[in-house]
């Protein structure tokens, strides 16, 4: 008979069960990208340890790159899309208008995709999340009339509602990077924006995947509509045109 060889049983540090289960909720969905964590108080009462022992566990999720550490803010959770990805493209659309363009292009293919799937998989609590995308909207148009979290949020509860989470750390990575566009755009048409939304939500209720696909494009080609202009004035005022 061989001599078998058995191994010492290594205990796991606490800081490393601490990621396992940020990583865990992260790749369920339950904790999706800018969600912020609960204060550290709050964290080491739950996982009933020492302020180094948590430092570390966030310390260690923000290596990896899973966590945004902050001074003055809760830590929040990333885009699962490298920021080697993203910064570059962010200067781009810095210094090329017309690469904004190419940007929402890109986001109509998914998002077009998107709402489809919602219309299949979405659930109540999906449902309800989007129709308080809405009332936010609503409320939100007799303040200052900048729809631009909200937009965010909506299109964010979209993606949510395909119950994948890659969709969503897609779309949350491509809006934080032409939150500022889309800002500018909604300035001026916040009526037909929230009409728009209203019709996207009412075919995913409907479970018509074909009738959501529809909506959202014909609300992307919209934005895009919006977009243009602002381009060809910033071009103009450039000197381009």
């Amino acid at each position: 008979m061989e001599e078998l060889v058995f191994q010492a049983i290594k205990q796991k540090k606490i800081s490393s069960q601490i990621v396992d289960q940020v990583k865990k909720l992260i790749s369920s969905g339950q904790l999706k990208p800018g969600d912020s964590l609960p204060p550290e108080r709050e964290l080491m009462k739950v996982f009933n340890v020492s302020r180094p022992t948590l430092r570390e566990a966030l310390n260690m999720l923000s290596t990896m790159g899973f966590v945004q550490m902050s001074q003055r803010q809760r830590t929040k959770v990333k885009s699962l899309m490298q920021s080697s990805v993203t910064e570059p493209l962010r200067r781009l659309l810095k210094e090329d208008i017309k690469t904004s363009l190419e940007l929402v292009e890109a986001r109509a293919v998914i998002e077009t995709a998107n709402a489809q799937m919602a219309a299949v998989r979405a659930t109540d609590k999906d449902i309800r999340r989007l129709e308080r995308c809405i009332e936010a909207m609503q409320a939100n148009m007799l303040k200052d009339g900048s729809l631009r979290d909200e937009d965010a949020d909506f299109h964010l509860a979209v993606a949510q509602a395909t119950h994948n989470k890659i969709q969503t750390h897609f779309m949350f990575s491509i809006y934080d990077l032409l939150k500022d566009k889309v800002d500018l755009c909604y300035h001026g048409g916040v009526d037909d924006i929230l009409q728009q939304h209203s019709k996207i939500v009412e075919a995913i209720k409907s479970g018509d995947g074909e009738m959501a696909r529809r909506r959202m494009e014909e609300h992307l080609a919209y934005v895009e509509l919006q977009i243009n202009q602002l381009s060809d004035s910033e071009m103009q005022q450039n000197g381009e045109g």
